[in-house]
């Protein structure tokens, strides 16, 4: 049997199917979209002091506030937010947690080979770590670990798949899957070949993660203001003064955890930049259904290209599907206009009926998008600023759900002066090499997009950009 090409950028299904498909689909995150979602907090008003700021309501300043407290229940900690809990990032994405601290073993060996061993321990550490705050607070983000399957919907991936299986030879954590065993776990006609884990990823409702935290850390006596967007620093004698339009916060120290929007330290504004991601979610599916595509444990998929799509299953039985488009828009904003994009809309739809065509006829409930921070090692990077007082975790590229526990950890070490095995690694020593300010990001950052594509379609071979790029250490990838 002839395996078709997998994807692409022009629509393959109907336009007229497509446009039905999406046409209720709600243009709002789903994970928001829920009636459990608190009510909002009082925004910061007046001058206060506190012993930590945190400025930044998503992950990584939630855990930054929450662990903070747990080290020292004494210390008095403020975390301001923008906006809403969790309406940014960290509402916005699939809910896969990896325990990956270097976006995949093969961007690990390019920027930390010599610091493979501890940065594994250092994974394994923070991934448990993460499940036994979750049980220890009770809070119910509906995580299931129930590992991955990552699949070959083109004919050179099948030799990465068997070169991961090969590594993995005598520890059981991965099964190599085609034919009828792979169909057993999913079946796609774009499906060559699979590589089953069933441990090493865990999945979230990532709204309820973020939410549950933020009630924990109030339990443990934070101090939580949305509506408070931080919109200056400066530092005095006696530390740092974060200020809001409404108020101001004195504090001794500073964790910055702001991610994609721009740093208040206007220094580091040039080692990421947003980058936008787009998923579907569908409607509920029946037994039935699930049973037509072989899906049905509780495991996300991936595919193997550059350009990768990821999906999983909600609490609902509805599947999430998103990816492929990493969408920078011309000058580097962040502009809620672009959490919608239709052209990216229609072309997750068509790939999604391409890969199970089995589900023709199906609705999507929901469509979104929003930005991620992009740092030039695909990795996050943590540093102090301000004579020590000021730290920032950043640049997390999509894989953020566990690692900006580990960042806020890394910040509350640098924020000590500590020395642990976190401060001495290099993504908490050293920058990224930097990405240029537009008008001169623009047209690199599509250049390179381009030679990923192509990449994927030259059988995965990197033409002479992106092997240039790698020697800088600059990684692409959508």
């Amino acid at each position: 049997m002839t395996v078709p090409t997998a994807y692409g950028h022009d629509l393959r299904t109907p336009r007229a199917i497509v446009d039905a498909a999406l046409s209720d689909a709600a243009p709002r995150p789903f994970w928001l979209d829920d009636p459990s979602r608190p009510a909002p907090r009082p925004a910061l008003r007046g001058d206060r002091e506190t012993d930590l700021v945190v400025v930044g309501g998503g992950y990584c300043g939630l855990w930054t506030a929450l662990i903070a407290k747990e080290r020292d229940p004494q210390r008095r900690v403020i975390l301001l937010e923008g906006q809403r809990i969790a309406w940014s990032a960290s509402g916005r994405n699939g809910g896969f947690v990896e325990p990956s601290l270097t976006h995949g073993p093969e961007n690990g060996e390019l920027h930390f080979a010599d610091e493979i061993a501890e940065i594994t321990a250092l994974e394994t550490e923070n991934f448990e770590a993460l499940d036994a705050t979750l049980t220890r607070y009770g809070i119910d983000a509906e995580w299931e670990e129930t590992g991955i399957l990552t699949v070959a919907t083109e004919p050179h991936q099948l030799g990465w798949l068997e070169e991961a299986a090969a590594a993995d030879s005598g520890h059981g954590h991965a099964e190599y899957l085609t034919g009828d065993a792979l169909a057993t776990k999913a079946s796609s006609p774009l499906f060559r070949a699979g590589l089953f884990a069933a441990s090493g990823a865990a999945y979230v409702h990532p709204a309820k993660l973020a939410w549950g935290l933020a009630e924990a850390a109030e339990g443990l006596g934070v101090e939580i203001h949305e509506h408070s967007p931080a919109i200056g620093l400066k530092t005095t004698a006696e530390g740092v003064v974060i200020t809001t339009p409404d108020g101001e916060v004195r504090a001794a120290r500073v964790a910055l955890a702001t991610n994609v929007f721009p740093s208040l330290l206007p220094s580091r504004r040039l080692f990421t930049v947003p980058v936008y991601d787009y998923v579907l979610m569908t409607e509920p599916l029946s037994a039935e259904q699930l049973e037509s595509i072989g899906w049905t444990g509780r495991y996300g998929i991936t595919d193997s290209s550059r350009e990768f799509h990821y999906y999983r299953k909600t609490a609902d039985d509805r599947i999430l599907f998103g990816g492929y488009d990493a969408v920078y828009h011309r000058g580097g904003r962040v502009r809620r206009s672009q959490d919608q994009r239709p052209e990216t809309f229609r072309r997750l739809a068509d790939h999604f009926l391409l890969t199970f065509p089995q589900l023709s006829g199906i609705r999507f409930t929901h469509a979104w998008g929003g930005a991620i921070d992009m740092s030039t090692q695909l990795v996050a990077f943590h540093g102090v600023a301000k004579g020590g007082r000021v730290a920032y975790s950043a640049g997390y590229t999509g894989l953020g759900v566990a690692a900006t526990r580990f960042g806020a950890e890394t910040m509350l070490d640098l924020l000590a002066g500590a020395d642990t095995p976190r401060t001495r690694l290099k993504m908490a020593r050293r920058l990224p090499v930097p990405i240029p300010p537009e008008p001169f990001a623009y047209p690199l950052i599509q250049t390179m997009r381009h030679a990923v594509a192509a990449s994927d379609a030259n059988g995965g071979k990197d033409g002479p950009l992106l092997k240039l790029a790698g020697l800088f250490g600059v990684g692409f990838d959508s």
